[in-house]
Formats: structure tokens, sequence, C-alpha cells
């Protein structure tokens, strides 16, 4: 019977409800004889990666050391292991494979899934098994039983997975060399810090500071500007002239010159009105949902990643595949969505004519999906029960992607904008005002937080105003300041890695590769970068405003002007390794390209940072040796999840079942105070520390810590 390879359990348990019900053993579900599978098939799955590249010690004893002189650590071969987390289900999936006479992928549907699959198939030794591939974008029962009815073979997918490996050992060369490289050279220049470098987060790192560097090095400069009050007997508005001025006297010479007095006559010379109509935005892909719920929910992309894989996963299975950059659909996915447009309507409580039923190919065109569609909600509808029943954060996303369905549906936005010239002495006055004439869509998301911000953003109503009509006009001049660019919310960073290329002027080569590798990073991975360089201390989310630390200025400097700072390059890497996707390149000429690019940098960094000035002032101490094995060991049981163990991570204590869902977490640093190792041992046993010393608040002061429901609290002295 076949075997049946899923991502991970929550896959898994989705594929098994599409089938008679199973016997569940250690590691699998054995689903029995059925329609699909007349023997019956073995269902089983990973963890994610199960299998994982060696680390440098493993190839050589003497790569263990960080060693300037031991660099660049580039094997002759790439060599994979299982992970010793995941090591036991590796077992069973592997006696799995080697028992069995054909194997049906069935992890997620992308270059990574693939990956996943066949680095557990290869290493297992079951590489020459025959093979066939399931590709869905919903986990609901009719799409998976459909799916499995219409498997692809394998074969078409080999492409997928030769990508994903390059990337995945292109990133091991690069940051492994690259990461110990600058660590050590920093070392020397007196800075004790672990430096993480990547051939994708180092360019958005830097792209971040640039605009940093901009906002800091600006200096406001005023301007003048020509305003005016008109007051006419049809109402009041306002106007002022098309130029800026430098000073005020060059504004008031052109009063002068006009004879134009602060209280005046005008008369409307002329009104333009045109009728304008904006179309419903288009259907939802990652990155757009991400901006949209940072934007409007102050929500991380990681956190909306998270929150729409919940709704796409096995309980709920309420939307399509989440990791998408397409934001069309087929006809297919189309006439479900027609079928159940009332259903939806009433699930959100916004009833409308439809302005047609018939596909637009603003949303559904068939060339324009690849891989996978747009988010869109799963024929599943759910009842008002199963609504209430899902988070606060989930049904703000779901309706998102629901009504974005419905707008599909719904009229044009229209309004009339007028544009008014008033006419003073000569000199000409400018007034814009917009009339709205039908909500049309925008009703949908007319939620007291999207109305707050459109009220700020409309152009205001202007009086019915006709051509010869005369005006009072009360002028004045009104100084203003240049303003700086406004720094990135971490919403904002999604788009900024997505269109880098048009912040690049002077070169238009470089311009186009970015465009045409869609800027830094993939939809799926964009948030996880963002995380990684929050989580390596390079930058820092308050209010959502991003702002880059002194760590991350530090390495922006240390990397200036190599290839690791730029944005094309990676772009270009991107370019490349879509190419082996599709059959138009070799994984071996992209690993040895990164092979050569690292023993260059190697060779030219050195040189570069002797020359650098830093300081490790402002920086935090470093609270552990990196070069220390204990740093990796358990420090304790887990006391939230009771099963995996307390662990060091690069900048906070974590728990090492957190791929099973375990999020507990204890900071390094808590009120410029380390916490160390025992200390967390003592607050997962005891549940208390002894008394620290030295906590930083408006003065110094000392407490003990205390667990309490999994979250750390104070208790101080005369407390206890």
């Amino acid at each position: 019977m076949p075997v049946i390879l899923a991502e991970k359990p929550s896959q898994a348990k989705a594929y098994a409800e599409a089938f008679p019900k199973g016997s569940k053993k250690e590691g699998f579900i054995i689903i029995p004889a059925c329609s699909v599978f007349p023997n019956g098939a073995l269902l089983t799955w990973g963890v994610g990666h199960l299998v994982e590249l060696r680390s440098p010690a493993e190839y050589e004893s003497s790569w263990k050391r960080w060693n300037l002189s031991q660099l660049p650590m580039i094997p002759n071969t790439f060599k994979f292991k299982p992970s010793y987390k995941t090591r036991k289900q590796f077992q069973i999936v592997r006696r799995l494979l080697q028992e069995t006479n054909e194997i049906i992928i069935a992890t997620d549907c992308d270059r990574e899934g693939e990956n996943i699959a066949r680095s557990i198939i290869y290493h297992a030794g079951a590489g020459n098994k025959p093979t066939r591939r399931l590709w869905i974008n919903s986990l609901e029962k009719d799409e998976v039983k459909k799916g499995f009815e219409q498997l692809h073979q394998a074969d078409q997918y080999v492409t997928l997975y030769e990508e994903a490996q390059a990337r995945q050992i292109s990133d091991w060369v690069v940051g492994m060399n690259a990461s110990r490289l600058y660590t050590l050279l920093l070392q020397k220049k007196g800075i004790q810090q672990v430096f993480s470098v990547g051939r994708v987060q180092t360019p958005t790192l830097k792209l971040i500071h640039e605009r940093q560097k901009e906002i800091e090095e600006f200096t406001p400069e005023p301007f003048f500007e020509v305003k005016a009050q008109f007051k006419t007997d049809k109402g009041s508005y306002e106007g002022k002239t098309k130029k800026r001025y430098k000073t005020n006297e060059e504004a008031k010479n052109v009063l002068d010159k006009h004879g134009i007095a602060s209280k005046d006559r005008g008369e409307v010379k002329e009104v333009n009105v045109s009728q304008k109509r904006v179309k419903p935005p288009k259907l939802h892909s990652l990155s757009t949902l991400q901006t949209l719920a940072n934007k409007k929910y102050k929500y991380s992309p990681s956190k909306t990643l998270e929150i729409v894989q919940s709704l796409y996963d096995q309980p709920l299975k309420l939307v399509t595949y989440p990791r998408t950059d397409t934001q069309h659909i087929t006809k297919n996915e189309f006439a479900y969505i027609q079928k159940n447009l009332c259903s939806y309507q009433k699930l959100t409580g916004y009833m409308f004519e439809p302005s047609s039923l018939q596909p637009k190919k603003r949303y559904v065109d068939d060339s324009k999906v690849k891989e996978h569609y747009a988010i869109i909600p799963t024929k599943k509808v759910p009842t008002e029960t199963a609504i209430q029943k899902l988070r606060t954060d989930q049904k703000n996303i779901y309706f998102e992607i629901v009504k974005s369905v419905l707008a599909m549906f719904h009229y044009d936005y229209e309004f009339e904008e007028t544009n008014v010239i008033t006419d003073v002495k000569g000199l000409n006055f400018y007034s814009k005002g917009k009339v709205e004439k039908a909500r049309g869509w925008k009703e949908l998301f007319d939620s007291g937080v999207t109305k707050q911000k459109q009220g700020k953003q409309q152009l205001p109503e202007l009086p019915p105003v006709h051509k010869g009509l005369q005006a009072d006009a009360f002028i004045h001049i009104k100084k203003e300041m240049t303003k700086p660019p406004k720094p990135y919310t971490e919403g904002q960073l999604i788009n900024m890695m997505k269109t880098c290329g048009q912040v690049i002027e002077d070169d238009e080569e470089t311009k186009a590769v970015l465009k045409e590798a869609e800027g830094l990073g993939t939809e799926a991975t964009r948030s996880g970068i963002i995380k990684t360089l929050i989580r390596q201390e390079y930058i820092e989310v308050k209010k959502n405003i991003v702002s880059v630390t002194k760590k991350g200025e530090i390495l922006c400097k240390a990397v200036e002007g190599t290839l690791l700072s730029k944005p094309e390059m990676t772009a270009k890497w991107e370019m490349f390794l879509k190419k082996i996707g599709q059959g138009e390149a070799q994984k071996q000429t992209f690993i040895s390209n990164t092979a050569a690019f690292t023993k260059k940098l190697v060779d030219s960094a050195p040189l570069e940072v002797d020359s650098l000035k830093v300081s490790a002032e402002g920086l935090p101490a470093q609270k552990r040796n990196f070069r220390k094995k204990t740093a990796n060991g358990p420090i304790a049981l887990c006391p939230a999840c009771k099963k995996g163990n307390i662990v060091h991570r690069q900048s906070f204590y974590g728990c090492t079942e957190y791929k099973n869902g375990c999020r507990q977490t204890f900071n390094k640093t808590i009120l410029g105070k380390g916490i160390t190792p025992s200390q967390i041992k003592q607050l997962c046993e005891k549940g208390e520390t002894r008394l620290i010393k030295g906590f930083k608040g408006k003065k110094l002061f000392d407490a003990k810590l205390v667990l309490k429901h999994n979250k750390v609290e104070f208790s101080f002295p005369s407390s206890t």
C-alpha cells in the first residue's frame, strides 16, 4: 500500500478526515480500503524538516572553533542528518518509506515543501521508489479527496526541490562563513557580540538603515505658500497658489507685484468637475494581507502569517493556502464563490445586489495562476457559533479575506472631483474638492477605524461655485517646513522588501533586476526575515515603528560596499533560483557561485573592517561566550508544556517544543540585568529565583523573579 508523506501532524489529520476513519498508530495513521485507495494507505508526517544540513564541526573537527584561519568552510559534498529533536519520528517515517512500493508526497505545495519531502525520502534511502505528488490549495475534505484522485507525477516537481536545496545550501555557506567572519573581525575591534549575517537579512537591514540615516541627516528647510480663504454667497472654500517660495519676502513680492492686499476681491475663473471611479481592490496575496493587517490592526507580518495559517490548517480549514504571491483565482474558484455569495454576505452582514455575476479579468485569470491562487475563503461557510469561537485576531483576518471576495462583486466607488481656479488680480489660486456619489465596495470596509483614517485623507467638499462668481478673498502667507521621510512601520517592511527597486534611481539595470525578482526574499520568507532581524537585535519595533539598533548600525558599517549590503545581489540570486525551479539552470552552478563569492568575501573583509571606526559604547554586554558548548544544553524542564526543555536561543531562553506549539520563553535581560541559566533553572524548578540585585528602574532595585501562570513577575523583599 502507498505511504503518504505530509509535512506536519495537523496537515496529516486534515488529510485523514477526507477518508473513512482509520486506526492511529505511533507516528502514522492506517487509512482503510476506500474508493481512492482500494488497498488502503499509510499516512505519516514530518514535523517540518526531519532532515537538516550537518554543522561545520561534523565535516571537520577543526571547524568547531571560531577561527579566521579556518575560513571559508566549504565542504566538498554537503551532507544531511536527521534532526536530533525529531529523530524518533524520522525512524518511523524511514521504516514506512523503505517498506512501501509507492510514495505520495503531500507536503506543502511550494519549493520548501518539496525540499522537506525529498530530503526525508532520499535520506531514508527510498529515492528510487515510484512517487506521485498531491497538489492542492485547500484542506477541505472535498478538495483533499479530489486532489488524491488526481495525483500528479512527482518528476515534474523535482526542479522545485533542486531550487530549494540550492537556496538551503547556499544560505548555509554564506551564513556560517560570513557570521563567523564578521563576528571575529569585529571582536578584534572590541565589539563582543555575535553577528548573524545572511544573504537576504543583511541587505534588508541595510535598506532599513539607509532610511534611518536619511531621517537622522535630514535638515528641515522653511518654505512659504500664499493661501486664501474665499467667501461667496454659495459658501466658503480655501485655495493656494501652485508655487512654493523660499522666503517670506519672495512670497510678499508676488502679492505686491499683483497689488494684492490681505483682504481683496477674487473671481471664479474656472470650474472643472470630473467623474471618478475606483474599482474594488484586488484579492489578497500574503504580502497585501500582511500590509493591511499591520496598518489596520497593528499585527506584525509574522503574526498575520501565523493567523492565516491557523485559518488554513486543521481544524478550521476556512481559507485557502496562505503563502501565495498571486492576487488572481481561476474560473473553478470563482464558480464556488459565486455559488456561496449570499452565504458570505450573511456572514459579514453586508447584503447588496451584485453589480455582475460574471468573472472579471481583474480577479479571475487562469493564465495568472501558477502554483497557487489568491487567499480566499473555502467552500466551508462557518456557522455563527463557529465564528464566535474564533479568536478576535482570527475573526479580523477571516473577515478581511471574505470581504475582499465580496468586493469583487460590488459596484465601483464613485465620486466627483472638482478643481476650481480663483483669480485675484491676475494671480491664480487653486482649490480641489471631492463629493462622494456612491460608496460602492467601500461600504464593506466601513469600520470605525477605516472611517476615521479616511476622514483625515478626504479632500474637502466645495460649495457649488460657478465661473464668474465673485468672492471675498482673505490672503495670508503660511510658513511650512520640509519634512523628513517617515520611518518604516513593520507592515511597510514587507512592501519595502518587495518593491525595493523603486528606491534605486540611478541604475536602471539594477532596478530592472529587482523588479523582475520581485525584490528581497519571497512571499513565504519575508515575515521570517523581519522576525530574524528583531531576534538578532538588529532592529527593534516600538509602537509599530522600526528602528535600527546600535548593533545593527555596526553590522551595516562593516558590510558597507560589499555585495552583502546590496539588494541587487540577493535579487540576482532569487532570479537564478527561480530558473533552477523552472528547469533552466543547475543547482550546482548556483552553489559553486556562492562558494566563489564567499571566498572573495573572506579575502576582502579583513582589510575593510580593519579601517572601520566603531565603538562598543551603547551596546548591551554580551551575556554568554558563543564558543561554549554548554550554551546549547538543556537548562530545565519546560514549566509550560512539561515535555520540552528550556535552552539557550540567540537572544532569549526558549522551549525545544516550539515547533509543536509551546511558546514558553524567558528574556535574557530584564531591566538591564542579565538573567543567568542558573536563575532560569531556579525559576522553572522552584517557581522563583533567589534575590537578584541591580534591576534598573527609575532607580536601582532588588527583587526575586517569580513564575505565575508561566509569566515572569517581580517579588520584592518587603512582600516575601
